[in-house]
């Protein structure tokens, strides 16, 4: 099975695309530029969307839910907003449809029009700030600290399975608050909620950084933004929170009256990560066997596999199986013991190493006898004999200590592929190979965007926390405040 996918290094793209598809997470919908989430990787994202859910919770976070349509003329009300999801937009104009008259099948009812259209929702500031003008009244309503999980349209021309498609699915926070400190400190926490959770769960580095100007979200004052470095050395943004300021308040006259009666507008928030997480899992850890799952997020987290020869054996290795199966569980671990008859146990271990179980535990006739189970490792193909007894502790342990090598895999990569550039000229050479770049950049936008059109590398993000190291921009020779970080991205 591990032959049915492209090698990694002669065409990344392809290698990613087959991975999706033989691993069982995704394939591509009817309607053009939608996927169809399968089973094993819908199972990733209801671990990453639970995960997620509890840490919100954890800091005051609610969930509610907002509609799927936006009268058009609530994007209009933020002109930066409008301008830069416009291109993107599906648009419902009819209600209804009809039988031609002519006979050519069913047609949109030309009497059907809308009185106003309605935009599917490509995130829902707007939706979301009419509504909290009916919420917030005085200082006493607030904070809001309303969290959606829901999907969202996109009109991408350019689709790839869960890292660019016209529907995706994602959770997007929307807050309000009655100070603008509130709001930059709510920003800052929930992009560091993203953080944690990335190097936490998903076992991937990220960068923590704000976005230039040019890279922010429509309508934002500011973005904060987590970044990931992928094996073929491109960037993908993983998660980003904006400070959304007084804008979409002002938009939609959304005022409170403050403890001495005085009428202020509210101040915002709106932060979201999405089934891109997918992506960025495949592409950070896996190899050309398929998938490699941190635990955390795996569906399974070990596959039981017995090796038999006929059907009398494979009674005694499954019977032989089911208390190691029940140890594990009591553990909280999540186990599969296969014990299908039809299938060769060559190809059950290459279908469950596709599909990136962390552990597996094989067991044949030899095993019986001597009280051992064969225990192999996805990240480093390391296979051992261990005791049956005390089982249940050796693996508990052993998924530990496959979370953090996973991480210091990618933590290791990253590091490797991270450049300090002086020199322009070695810049556009190097890019070509990948990476993360820190260089000096003079802060103007033509300069920025010479460097996108030159190099098709744009600016990633001004790393958080950074001390100043004053020098000069690589491509001007002005003066800079600090390294920002380039790469080519997804």
């Amino acid at each position: 099975m591990a032959k049915e996918i492209t090698n990694r290094e002669e065409n990344y793209a392809l290698w990613y695309n087959n991975l999706v598809v033989k691993a069982d997470l995704a394939e591509n919908s009817s309607v053009r530029g939608c996927m169809v989430i399968k089973p094993y990787g819908y199972a990733i994202w209801e671990k990453i969307q639970r995960t997620l859910d509890e840490m919100f919770k954890e800091t005051g976070h609610v969930n509610a839910y907002f509609p799927l349509f936006i009268p058009k003329s609530f994007l209009s009300k933020e002109a930066e907003h409008v301008e830069g999801f416009a291109k993107e937009c599906a648009v419902v104009t009819h209600h209804r449809l009809m039988n031609d008259p002519g006979g050519k099948g069913v047609v949109v009812d030309p009497e059907a029009k809308l009185e106003e259209e309605l935009i599917i929702r490509p995130t829902s500031e707007t939706i979301i700030w009419n509504t909290y003008k009916n919420w917030i009244k005085s200082y006493r309503d607030l904070p809001v600290l309303c969290n959606q999980w829901a999907n969202v349209v996109r009109w991408e021309m350019r689709t790839r399975l869960f890292l660019r498609t016209a529907e995706f699915l994602w959770q997007e926070g929307h807050t309000a608050h009655a100070t603008q400190q509130e709001a930059v400190e709510e920003t800052e926490r929930m992009v560091n909620v993203y953080a944690s959770f990335a190097r936490d769960w998903m076992a991937m580095p990220v960068l923590v950084g704000s976005k230039t100007p040019s890279e922010r979200f429509a309508g934002a004052l500011d973005t904060l933004c987590i970044e990931a470095l992928m094996q073929d050395g491109k960037a993908l943004q993983a998660g980003t929170s904006h400070f959304l300021g007084q804008n979409f308040a002002k938009a939609f006259d959304v005022q409170f009256a403050g403890k001495e009666g005085k009428l202020e507008y509210v101040w915002a928030t709106s932060w979201g990560v999405s089934t891109r997480l997918i992506g960025a899992l495949i592409m950070a850890h896996s190899d050309n066997s398929g998938l490699v799952l941190p635990p955390k997020l795996a569906p399974l987290q070990v596959i039981l596999v017995p090796i038999y020869k006929g059907s009398e054996e494979l009674t005694q290795l499954a019977e032989y199986l089911q208390p190691v199966k029940k140890a594990l569980e009591a553990k909280g671990i999540t186990v599969k013991l296969d014990d299908r008859d039809n299938v060769r146990s060559g190809f059950k271990f290459a279908e469950w190493e596709m599909k990136g179980v962390p552990v597996r535990i094989a067991a044949g006739p030899r095993d019986l006898q001597q009280e051992t189970l064969e225990v192999a490792r996805r990240d480093t193909f390391e296979k051992q004999s261990v005791p049956k007894e005390g089982i249940a502790d050796y693996i508990a342990q052993l998924l530990v200590t496959i979370q953090d090598n996973i991480y210091k895999k990618a933590l290791d990569f990253r590091e490797a592929h991270t450049f300090t550039i002086d020199s322009y000229p070695e810049f556009k050479t190097r890019i070509e190979d990948g990476g993360f770049f820190l260089c000096h950049w003079d802060g103007t936008p033509e300069t920025e965007a010479k460097i996108k059109e030159e190099t098709k590398a744009t600016i990633r993000c001004i790393p958080a926390g950074a001390p100043p190291e004053p020098g000069t921009c690589m491509v001007t020779g002005k003066p800079s405040a600090q390294r920002v970080v380039f790469a080519r991205a997804y």
